[in-house]
């Protein structure tokens, strides 16, 4: 039985002015908020050389740091831990070159704070403001 004579059944239509509206809101943020960046580059060949190679002089200092808190100074043992006798034993291993040395300091892991500090503010003392801290890659 059809009670509802006269109503026919509307078709399902989709507005898609709201869609159209909400899309060009996006491509506008996005042309916004896009960095453009051309990346130049140009393409060298480089000379080579066939003179022998010169033996540089190492312009490094490294300074190991034990979990202890022994400090070797290229692989020689410092006798004393206070700061006046690391920065001795800094300025006895500088290299003989006209270049600032950089002091590198591996350092345990375990290894106190305060011995790294000591060995930082030897360098300073020194008169090597160069330090960089040697690290390893966790093999995870």
């Amino acid at each position: 039985m059809n009670f509802r004579r006269g109503h026919r059944i509307e078709e399902v239509e989709i507005n898609l002015i709201p869609l159209i509206d909400v899309m060009l809101v996006i491509i506008i943020f996005l042309m916004l908020t896009t960095t453009y960046s051309k990346y130049s580059g140009l393409e060298i060949n480089l000379p080579t050389s066939e003179a022998p190679a010169t033996a540089q002089v190492s312009n490094e200092i490294d300074v190991a740091v034990t979990a202890g808190g022994e400090v070797q100074i290229n692989h020689v043992p410092v006798p004393g831990h206070d700061i006046a006798a690391l920065a001795e034993a800094l300025k006895q291993a500088r290299p003989k070159t006209d270049k600032e040395p950089v002091v590198i300091i591996s350092a345990d892991a375990k290894t106190t704070h305060q011995s790294v500090i000591d060995v930082m503010q030897a360098a300073q003392q020194a008169g090597m403001p160069q330090i960089t801290f040697a690290t390893q890659a966790s093999s995870d």
